[in-house]
């Protein structure tokens, strides 16, 4: 008789273990996986950018003002996510006490690299001139303030660099050395790996070539993207996986080696929004391909996709889209392990496939792609001084909380004005201050930075996975599903599973991970 693992909540739900210290997150195939427990991570969140391109500048950035992060976070607590995504920040300004403050709610940072201020992004039509030392000192001084935050997942080298015809004439070769660049700066001088990933336009000219072209390899690991965002609003209203065209997808990414994930999402052609695509999202239609999503945006702009507007005198005021998707994420079903174990197993198992064929498990490059100008190929990079030394700037470091950091001074109101009846103070669910203090490491020879490692021997540990657990990897989806009580396999019942963790690390024990 088959035996089925209980469907219970995955990591997005992880955060609840209180006195944990935040654990940085890896990636293994194309999964995120939270690097102690092994779990998979799913991103569930928003893009956080208040004020914008204006909102970067010399003396401010989104998390540089304590009270106003702490004002934010309380309702992201609210919402129930557990990732944000922020555009661009000032790697000059001091960010402790906000990084702190996500950390101890169990929030993780997505953090794109560029920002509008001069000599800190790539141009897009003429990157021979931006791609010079002050962008390049930039970007690493951006990764060296937030490599000591655990809670930073993963860093984006562009947003949407290639978009149309002149840049992706341009740019496409650009990208990918940045990425090089700073994978190679963190393999260097960060005290763990951190993901590199780029956020693309949804453009079908440029998006699934775009992707095949950075996750490629000829003979540096370093060139291949770490994971890959969709920006994607063409779930509008009322629609479904199929009418949607989230099938098609789905269907695009399925054999794509990296996590996918929606760096945007949220159409707002009707309004108020409703979000179905978020029970989509985190369903079994789509979690064995995309790792979840990012909804634009947060606050109000000029755009109008705000979940919030923020009042000049720094109150807040809800807006319906808030409760939408508040009421959304409350009713996300529990995710299947049967399902993601399966998922993950084969995937190690294509993994393996592929290294006893060639060195790496990622595809070679091929010559050219779709309406993409590669033909120059990756310029020299001109940073290897810098990566070698490292760049002078101040690394963050988790700070010590207290109830006036905890609480903002700052009046919450409902879409129809009335006072926000809700939590005061954010809830510390993590203890930022336990764990073991990351300390910077000497580079050791050859690339790590979340690369895949050589599987040796995967068929006797794939077999003893079967044996161990007795399942077959050929599970349908309905059987998977399956409530049966009688073939319910009871965790408790198995001294092998004494909890969420130890039956990750079981498997990725038993993969060779």
């Amino acid at each position: 008789m088959k035996k089925q693992f209980s469907s219970i909540g995955l990591s997005f739900l992880f955060l609840g273990l209180v006195n944990a210290y935040i654990h940085p997150i890896t990636i293994h195939g194309h999964y995120f996986v939270d690097s102690v427990t092994k779990e998979p991570f799913f991103i569930k969140g928003v893009d956080y950018q208040p004020g914008g391109s204006s909102g970067v500048s010399g003396a401010k950035d989104p998390l540089s003002d304590p009270q106003e992060c702490a004002r934010d976070i309380l309702l992201f607590q609210e919402l129930g996510i557990n990732t944000i995504r922020i555009y661009s920040i000032n790697s000059e300004l001091n960010h402790d006490v906000c990084m702190s403050l996500l950390a101890a709610a169990g929030i993780y940072l997505v953090l794109d690299v560029n920002s509008p201020l001069p000599n800190h992004h790539l141009h897009r039509y003429e990157p021979w001139n931006s791609y010079n030392v002050d962008y390049l000192e930039n970007i690493f001084k951006v990764v060296e303030q937030f490599a000591y935050y655990n809670n930073t997942l993963g860093f984006f080298a562009g947003n949407e660099i290639v978009n149309d015809y002149q840049s992706a004439k341009n740019s496409p070769v650009y990208v990918k050395s940045i990425i090089r660049d700073l994978k190679m700066y963190i393999e260097y001088n960060s005290p763990r790996p951190i993901p590199v990933g780029y956020s693309a336009a949804d453009d079908l000219k440029y998006r699934i070539p775009l992707a095949e072209y950075l996750e490629c390899v000829d003979s540096n690991p370093a060139e291949s993207v770490d994971f890959y965002g969709i920006n994607s609003y063409q779930w509008c209203g009322e629609q479904t996986f199929y009418t949607s065209g989230y099938n098609l997808l789905v269907e695009d990414y399925s054999r794509y080696n990296r996590p996918i994930f929606f760096s945007e999402y949220g159409c707002n052609e009707v309004s108020p929004r409703i979000f179905d695509e978020v029970t989509s999202l985190y369903s079994t239609d789509m979690i064995d391909v995309f790792s979840g999503g990012l909804v634009y945006e947060f606050s109000q702009e000029p755009n109008n996709y705000g979940l919030v507007e923020l009042l000049p005198n720094g109150d807040v005021k809800l807006l319906k889209d808030f409760n939408s998707l508040k009421s959304q994420y409350e009713l996300l079903p529990e995710i299947n392990y049967n399902y993601v174990a399966n998922s993950m197993r084969r995937n190690a198992k294509e993994i393996q496939a592929r290294l006893k064929k060639q060195k790496y498990a990622l595809p070679q490059c091929d010559n050219s792609y779709d309406n993409l100008d590669i033909s120059k190929g990756l310029p020299k990079t001109i940073a290897e001084d810098m990566i070698e030394i490292g760049v002078e700037v101040a690394r963050g470091k988790y700070v010590e909380l207290d109830s006036n950091m905890l609480t903002p001074q700052y009046n919450i109101f409902e879409p129809n004005g009335a006072p926000h009846i809700g939590e005061k103070s954010i809830v510390p669910i993590v203890d930022i201050m336990s764990g073991s203090d990351i300390i910077r490491k000497h580079h050791i020879k050859g690339f790590h930075n979340c690369t895949y490692n050589d599987l040796e021997e995967i068929e006797d540990k794939l077999n003893k996975f079967d044996s161990i657990f007795n399942i077959d990897n050929e599970d349908n989806e309905e059987e998977s599903n399956s409530d049966s009580d009688s073939d319910e396999f009871k965790p408790e019942n198995s001294i092998m599973f004494q909890s969420v963790s130890n039956f990750f690390h079981q498997i990725y024990n038993s993969l060779g991970f």
